[in-house]
């Protein structure tokens, strides 16, 4: 059984922080990639983020957020973080984590029709 399960959403001022988690079961993460995507209201989900297995150890940001968010893992804890600075009302949308079964490099660019498993998402509202 393969679940993924973010958690850490809620609402946030503009120049706030939140950090997402990843949790995964059934699997052990760090043997893949991991993707996160967001999905605001009215638009395509995008990639925001991902991170190669740690044999390879690298990440990749959307230019959107480069600077401001920064993805990394804890094998221990079968977890993946993102920490979110610097927030702006641009950045709500609902955020995805994600996996391929099998891919363990992220592409140069974060393609959502490389991710075959999903989890719910959580909810991310930066407004005053």
């Amino acid at each position: 059984q393969l679940q993924l399960v973010e958690s850490g959403g809620g609402l946030v001022q503009p120049g706030g922080s939140l950090r997402l988690s990843c949790a995964a079961s059934g699997f052990t993460l760090d043997y893949y990639a991991i993707g996160w995507f967001r999905q605001a209201p009215g638009k395509e989900r995008e990639g925001v983020s991902c991170i190669s297995s740690s044999s390879h150890g690298s990440t990749n940001y959307a230019d959107s957020v480069k600077g401001r968010f920064t993805i990394s893992r804890d094998n221990a804890k079968n977890t993946v973080y993102l920490q979110m600075n610097s927030l702006k009302p641009e950045d709500t949308a609902v955020y995805y984590c994600a996996v391929r079964i099998g891919m363990n490099y992220c592409s140069a660019s974060i393609i959502r029709y490389e991710y075959d498993y999903w989890g719910q998402g959580t909810q991310v509202t930066v407004s005053s």
